[in-house]
């Protein structure tokens, strides 16, 4: 039986090197059972390297990665359907409806039809997505209905880790909005572990008490946004935090 109080994802001196001068880390983070965390940063600032790190498409030259305790190494199937993983645009394959995108995997795990269908049934009714819309194919799904679709796949094994790429990032204000709402309602409702990479630092504090703020391929803080606004620990964290314009901190008006 898992332990509780082991970290869901661990990151423990994590190093990858791409070259003279281009690198990520040392990183050191620990993600705990229920906790939503958003790593931000300007670009090029090590947040998809990183995500690829805990995700394990990428093998670590120094230090591990550990999913529930162990280390991940190599290609591992089994650890790898304990992420759900959700990316801009849904990701969706282009030749299957929106319900065999997302039901492939347990397809191919042998699932019979039943327990898919009420899966199903179960995750269109968490997403808020009609049922006619997983009978259509991706090109005929709004932005907004694929990025549904792609949460259903990514929570339909239910995941120990949800990570999420950008999911929002091209959609309208009113769509993305709407989305917002209905990803953290989902988060809360079913307790998951999430990491959220995005530029957006509104969406982070929105969605995650706990900002890691990257630059330069290293962590330069983790905190609050309050926290990084009142007590920035670099000069670099400051520049970053006002250059997002009309943010509002908690009891304040937007600056």
């Amino acid at each position: 039986m898992e332990n509780p109080e082991t970290p869901v994802l661990e990151l423990r001196e994590v190093v990858k090197r791409y070259g003279p001068g281009a690198s990520v880390g040392p990183v050191d983070l620990v993600v705990r059972h229920g906790e939503t965390i958003a790593l931000i940063g300007p670009s090029g600032a090590g947040k998809s390297t990183l995500l690829k790190l805990m995700l394990g498409l990428i093998a670590p030259d120094a230090g591990e990665v550990r999913l529930m305790g162990q280390r991940l190494a190599g290609e591992d199937p089994a650890a790898r359907r304990r992420f759900g993983y959700v990316v801009q645009g849904g990701g969706l394959f282009p030749h299957l409806t929106g319900a065999q995108n997302v039901a492939l995997v347990a397809r191919q795990l042998g699932w019979d039809r039943a327990r898919i269908a009420a899966r199903l049934a179960e995750l269109s009714a968490l997403a808020r997505l009609p049922a006619d819309a997983l009978r259509r194919y991706p090109r005929e799904l709004s932005g907004g209905q694929a990025q549904r679709v792609g949460l259903m796949r990514a929570l339909f094994l239910d995941p120990a880790l949800l990570l999420l790429d950008e999911p929002l990032g091209a959609l309208d204000p009113v769509t993305r909005a709407d989305l917002q709402d209905d990803l953290r309602a989902a988060f809360r409702d079913l307790e998951k572990t999430v990491v959220l990479v995005t530029h957006d630092l509104a969406e982070a504090a929105f969605f995650a008490p706990t900002l890691v703020l990257l630059e330069g391929g290293r962590v330069a803080q983790v905190g609050t946004l309050e926290a990084l606004w009142r007590t920035p620990a670099l000069p670099s964290v400051s520049r970053f935090v006002h250059a997002h314009r009309g943010l509002a901190l908690p009891g304040e008006g937007a600056r």
